[in-house]
């Protein structure tokens, strides 16, 4: 089964406009299907194509790279010799997969695009930790792009309901309710990508086995081993806790403020200890990271407070799998009580990591906000997410609320409004009910979230 991925489209652009000129790096994390767009994008568009997989540690080949990377013709004649396949001017593609496991093939872009005679598209992950760019020079002749799980619309064309998307999107774009029977229809299918999530191989299982999610997590919960062990081979000191930090997300996530309390951690940890390891699981991508902003004005980033993070997994599908065993999901039937909103406890956790990734796929840093009332002696304000609409000159900021129940509270987001109302364009609740605009604020469904 081939999924659907939006990134292709993004690639057709690269080859239209830089063919020849720049060279494409794929970042993502691992398991998400970097390299089978690549090989599928390899054979639709090129005459011939080769995948070099830096995972597999050939000596042969890399080898190549140091011996003739001053003779190119030679270079590209063992190449071509090595994979049996021929290599045509300007009809090619070379895939350099997994790059950072070999930072010399990544260093050498800068004279393969000058030569010209071929296409180049580099697929990895930690592409910017220290250890995988040590003595190289990355190349300016490189165009960046980020890959994540399937959003919640790629999941929905897996599922063959392209149509159901564009009427999503049609409803919100004139700020009207779906049809009572399609709000449904898109509910279930949201509450099916918050227990599959959007890792390819999960949702080709759940979608070829009948929905069956117990074949989806089995998946899941190996991607999750892949991702432990991969945090195990780190050799810096800083290790230990990034390891403490992934095995505590579900823990993290299903508390009231939801963010990372370091003494909490550790007796006598503070923020400054975890700079590297949040920039490790970042860089993996195996967590969409967001910040505190003290004040949300022109540039979120420029009042970003590091010291106060919230940590949500990258997929949510695997944070299912991360917060429950095996047997737990089977004996508390955890996937009949959310498909039935039955799930009291961390129905909020996983929805909310849900919004975080779909906010992220569509290109959203993650910001969130809390103000401490000291008559109170509490936060009075809390917003989940800010986003932003970049524009220089009419910049505006949206702030997000995320709520699970029916029943719920808008004071916080009113409060918030008030306190920045020249700065905010449009206010946002999310929540399981259809669209409705309540005190001037936008309240949509989660399935909503791929407008924003």
């Amino acid at each position: 089964m081939i999924l659907k991925r939006k990134i292709y489209d993004k690639l057709l652009e690269w080859k239209k406009e830089c063919g020849g000129t720049k060279a494409i790096l794929i970042e993502g994390a691992r398991r998400i299907g970097k390299s089978t767009v690549c090989e599928e994008f390899g054979k639709n568009e090129y005459e011939t194509y080769i995948l070099i997989d830096f995972a597999k540690k050939d000596a042969a080949v890399e080898r190549y790279f140091i011996q003739y990377l001053n003779d190119l013709d030679t270079f590209f004649m063992m190449l071509s010799t090595y994979f049996g396949i021929k290599l045509v001017d300007r009809k090619s593609l070379i895939i350099f997969d997994e790059v950072q496991m070999f930072p010399q093939a990544r260093a050498a872009i800068k004279y393969l695009v000058a030569d010209g005679r071929y296409d180049y598209i580099e697929t990895g992950s930690l592409i910017s930790v220290k250890e995988n760019i040590k003595d190289i020079v990355i190349p300016s002749e490189e165009r960046s792009l980020c890959m994540y799980p399937l959003d919640f619309e790629e999941f929905a064309w897996a599922l063959g309901e392209e149509l159901l998307i564009g009427y999503i999107k049609k409803c919100f774009e004139n700020k009207e309710p779906l049809e009572r029977g399609m709000h449904n229809k898109a509910m279930l299918l949201f509450k099916q990508y918050l227990l599959v999530g959007g890792m390819p191989k999960p949702v080709v299982l759940f979608v070829s086995n009948g929905k069956d999610f117990g074949a989806a997590d089995i998946a899941n919960r190996d991607i999750l081993k892949l991702y432990r062990n991969d945090i195990m081979k780190i050799k810096s000191q800083y290790g230990s806790k990034v390891l403490a930090i992934f095995d505590q997300i579900p823990g993290l996530l299903s508390q009231h403020e939801k963010r990372v309390v370091f003494k909490d951690i550790q007796e006598g940890s503070y923020a400054d200890q975890y700079s590297e390891t949040f920039f490790w699981l970042s860089d993996s991508m195996i967590s969409n990271e967001c910040f505190m902003c003290s004040d949300p004005n022109v540039g979120l980033s420029i009042n970003e407070v590091r010291s106060y993070v919230k940590c949500y997994l990258g997929d949510t599908g695997l944070l299912v799998s991360h917060a429950f065993d095996e047997n737990e999901l089977l004996e508390s039937d955890v996937y009949s009580q959310i498909l039935n909103d039955k799930l009291s406890m961390n129905e909020g956790m996983l929805y909310e990591n849900a919004i975080a990734q779909m906010l992220t796929a569509n290109g959203h840093k993650l910001y969130f906000y809390t103000h401490y009332s000291e008559e109170k002696h509490r936060n009075d304000i809390e917003i989940d997410f800010i986003i932003s609409n970049n524009s220089k000159l009419k910049y505006k900021v949206f702030p997000i609320e995320v709520k699970s129940g029916k029943k719920y509270s808008t004071s916080s987001l009113l409060k918030f409004r008030e306190k920045y109302r020249q700065r905010i364009g449009e206010s946002y609740i999310i929540h399981p009910r259809n669209l409705l605009i309540k005190d001037d604020v936008l309240c949509i469904p989660p399935y909503m979230t791929i407008c924003l």
